[in-house]
């Protein structure tokens, strides 16, 4: 049974200090151990790659083998389980290329009659790395949500890094889905010695202009490491699902969802908050039955114990407060008036609305990105967007005759500022 908890004031700051646990500035103690493969990496290139690869993933790698050739790619597509993969793919990636293709920035350019030119020029970034998960799950859905935003925005040369298993292949779900995505190559290293591969570019991996995607502890810290010699998307923790709902609720439906998230490992969290006693009780009940069926119920039941919880307030105000606290990865709306409710909310990654929006839904098929920031970092950070992927340059230009009559208020900005090298480029001009 999940355990259920009345909200309070120290109820609430207990669970935020359990949550920011899961945190990756809380693991220091991997740091050293990810220094030194990064060090490794930026100074003997292929050789640490592969030595790592074959230490972690237990596969034999060399400069032949790491890219994945044509014939990989052919083998994928022949050897898919199951034949309609393929439709749900390209379909899914349709409703994905089409959400993003709305964010889409252009670069402007504005100009006035005394002869000024201001604007913004867009430029896509030139090469971008692309961090898909192996492990416990085979992520084909990251790798679509991690490249098209990629191509929507014009990148022009797209990477992508997966862990082989230790037979050296990737899996055809996750290749399939890296061609249908579009993907210019796709190596297979996993691990930190992936990330320092694209951050500082070896004998066969080039280094790149930015890295996106999820990872472990080890790929979260390394993504950390390398910023500023490459840029990042954020620093993702593990997955997490917040739930509110009230008394018209489906304690089935909440109970799926949150199981949905705590399925995918022992650090994800799942947390319900209702101003139902009732429900909070079924939902609970409902945890339990499900837990029979379900083929990863060990894990499941692992993340419910560590950050699993029912949390019941007195108010739905109380419950929106909470869950701006908290800042979900994802959250699901379950109330009689959903976007009333939305319209409070301030921090999240993604928001759900109603019974039939379950988070899975986003995670798969419906368009929006499912990387997403996590442990209260939806404060400042969004989902992975089209904006990831490019530059935004200013453009100035004046005339002499617009220059001449703000001359002296831009030399005497300068004189107050002490710069009067500053000062001397604009009255140089008026001589």
């Amino acid at each position: 049974m999940m355990r259920i908890l009345k909200l309070t004031a120290e109820n609430r700051q207990n669970i935020l200090q359990n949550l920011l646990k899961r945190s990756p500035n809380q693991y220091t103690e991997y740091e050293e151990r990810v220094a030194a493969i990064l060090n490794a990496v930026r100074q003997e290139g292929d050789a640490a790659v592969f030595r790592y690869t074959k230490m972690f993933d237990r596969a034999d790698l060399n400069a032949e083998n790491v890219r994945v050739t044509e014939a990989e790619f052919e083998e994928a597509y022949a050897s898919l389980e199951d034949p309609n993969f393929l439709n749900i793919i390209r379909e899914a990636s349709a409703n994905i290329r089409a959400y993003h293709e709305k964010q889409r920035k252009y670069s402007w350019f504005d100009s006035t009659p005394d002869g000024t030119l201001l604007g913004q020029k867009v430029t896509p970034l030139a090469k971008v790395g692309v961090y898909v998960p192996g492990g416990k799950a085979v992520l084909s859905s990251s790798v679509l949500m991690n490249i098209i935003p990629a191509k929507v925005a014009g990148v022009d040369e797209i990477i992508m890094l997966t862990p082989p298993g230790p037979d050296g292949k990737i899996s055809p779900y996750s290749l399939v889905a890296a061609k249908e995505a579009g993907a210019d190559a796709v190596y297979k290293v996993g691990g930190a010695q992936a990330i320092a591969a694209l951050a500082y570019g070896t004998q066969s991996i080039p280094k790149v202009d930015k890295i996106v995607g999820p990872g472990n502890i080890y790929v979260a810290l390394a993504k950390k490491a390398v910023y500023g010699n490459v840029g990042i998307d954020s620093i993702a923790g593990p997955s997490e699902v917040l739930v509110l709902a009230d008394e018209t609720a489906n304690p089935k439906f909440v109970a799926a969802d949150l199981l949905s998230q705590a399925e995918h490992d022992e650090l994800a969290s799942a947390i319900l908050i209702t101003t139902s006693e009732e429900l909070a009780q079924k939902v609970s009940e409902e945890t339990e039955r499900f837990l029979g069926i379900l083929s990863r119920s060990e894990t499941i039941r692992k993340s419910l114990d560590n950050y699993g919880y029912i949390l019941v307030a007195d108010s739905m105000d109380e419950a929106i407060e909470t869950a701006n606290d908290i800042a979900s990865e994802h959250l699901e709306i379950v109330t009689k008036n959903p976007f009333e409710v939305m319209m409070k909310i301030r921090n999240v990654g993604a928001i759900f609305l109603g019974e039939y929006s379950s988070e899975p839904l986003g995670d798969y098929f419906a368009g929006p990105d499912h990387i997403l920031p996590t442990n209260g970092t939806a404060k400042f950070f969004s989902a992975l967007s089209v904006d990831d992927f490019i530059k935004k340059s200013s453009i100035i230009y004046y005339s002499k005759e617009a220059l001449a009559p703000v001359a002296d208020k831009v030399i005497g900005f300068a004189e107050a500022e002490k710069l009067t090298a500053h000062a001397n480029s604009i009255r140089v001009r008026f001589e």
